[in-house]
């Protein structure tokens, strides 16, 4: 059984549930499914309830774990939130608590950045979050201190 962190984000509103084999499960808030309670997925559903409740992302604007091919691989990229017109504004990978922020994971988020092509691209552990945006002139990252908005980017 999964040891339940505190994370570096509001308390979010999950529905949890023990199987009779003692494992947790979730209802995720976007496939609004149980899912077993991993302490990845424990990290993804906490930034799925942030990104809706704090930065004000509807639901049917942010997609988790959907399938991509690269180079003859199938991969699974965490989440993108998607603006207005429904293009790719943020990807995000999402770690364990446990999983150091490391090169080799932005290595991860970088392959999936070349199919997905969101403005800003995020890490999170849970505990540490990394996040940049892209400046498509040079090709250059920025740190950025939050995630986005979406009162940013909605269109009058």
């Amino acid at each position: 059984m999964p040891e339940l962190i505190p994370l570096n984000l509001p308390p979010a509103p999950l529905k949890i549930q023990r199987q009779a084999d003692q494992k947790l499960l979730v209802q995720c808030l976007i496939r609004r499914k149980y899912l077993v309670l991993t302490p990845e997925e424990w990290v993804r559903q906490h930034l799925v309830a942030y990104l809706h409740l704090q930065s004000g992302f509807p639901l049917e604007k942010i997609s988790v774990e959907k399938q991509i091919k690269y180079d003859g691989f199938t991969k699974r990229w965490d989440i993108v939130v998607y603006d207005q017109a429904f293009n790719p504004l943020l990807l995000i990978e999402c770690k364990a608590p446990q999983i150091s922020l490391s090169e080799a994971v932005f290595q991860q988020v970088a392959v999936y950045q070349r199919n997905i092509q969101a403005p800003f691209i995020a890490l999170s552990n849970g505990l540490s979050h990394l996040i940049y945006a892209l400046n498509k002139e040079n090709g250059t990252l920025a740190v950025c201190e939050d995630f986005p908005k979406a009162f940013n980017f909605e269109k009058n």
